[in-house]
């Protein structure tokens, strides 16, 4: 049966097509670079106002009077955006995918970097915060080498479809058009939760990455259906332990959470050579005789 046939199938397909779009369009862009700056602006002049004592004590009592802190804020909201790019993302391979998680767990190492700021008193003495510089340099530092990483991983990185069938490709395609919409929405679920305190526990970016995992690793069951050649299957599990390796680091002790990120980087940039460059030794052993 074709994907035509199948009402459900063509739902999925116009509902994503109908998002995507939307969120895609040039006016949804100019409108989220303008609330990212009216955001920051904004944020900087509520700062402001809680350290000349413009507001009244039961409200300024709550608010950040450092300025780093609206850099957080604002980086906060990119990211957000951020993440759903890479919802978006699943639908076009699963590499793309993988990619577009290491560049957001980067940027969330440098927001951390600018949290480490808050900490900071004026005027600065060293002597009193080696420390917070340290796990500046820490963090700032491991994402700039996954920055670099990543370049190599897109500029070696071939797209080498494993479904022969058109058929089958749609069916696979639209399958994950269902993955990233749902997804979109468990996205802005956790996003409301957090946003109205209705969960106080862990990071908001942590706790989408555990969605994120499992949702990888239902992919990789699903490509199963298709094909089963022991290269595809090593590639996109390993690409699915990298996205474990990262919801860990997001959560793990300062340095330890920059090591857990470069290897799981290092990680996916080596199975990605490895995979283009021997792909047709693996295809040569599987379709031949010889033991």
């Amino acid at each position: 049966m074709s994907i035509s046939m199948k009402p459900v199938f063509k739902k999925i397909d116009t509902a994503y097509d109908k998002v995507y779009n939307i969120w895609e369009s040039r006016c949804n862009k100019r409108i989220i670079c303008f609330a990212l700056i009216v955001a920051y602006l904004l944020s900087l002049l509520v700062i402001e106002a809680v350290r000349f004592n413009l507001l009244p004590e039961s409200i300024a009592i709550h608010l950040p009077n450092n300025h780093f802190y609206a850099i957080t804020f604002a980086f906060t909201l990119l990211l957000y955006f951020e993440v759903i790019d890479l919802v978006f993302s699943i639908t076009r391979s699963f590499s793309i995918s993988v990619g577009k998680q290491f560049e957001i767990f980067s940027l969330i190492l440098l927001r951390q970097s600018f949290k480490e700021f808050q900490s900071i008193k004026q005027p600065v003495i060293w002597e009193k915060t080696p420390d917070v510089f340290l796990h500046i340099l820490s963090d700032a530092g491991s994402a700039l080498i996954i920055f670099a990483i990543l370049a190599l991983f897109y500029k070696i990185l071939i797209h080498q479809p494993f479904i022969k069938d058109d058929e089958e490709s749609s069916t696979f395609i639209v399958t994950k058009k269902a993955i990233s919409l749902t997804l979109l929405f468990i996205f802005n679920l956790i996003g409301i939760f957090y946003l109205f305190g209705l969960n106080k526990n862990g990071d908001f970016f942590a706790a989408f990455y555990t969605v994120l995992v499992f949702s990888d690793i239902l992919i990789v069951l699903i490509s199963l259906y298709y094909s089963n050649e022991y290269a595809v299957v090593f590639r996109n599990s390993g690409f699915a332990l990298s996205t474990v390796l990262l919801r860990i680091a997001l959560t793990a002790p300062i340095y330890i959470n920059a090591l857990i990120g470069l290897f799981a980087a290092f990680y996916i940039l080596l199975i990605i050579f490895i995979y283009n460059r021997y792909l047709p030794v693996f295809i040569k052993n599987g379709e031949g005789n010889e033991l």
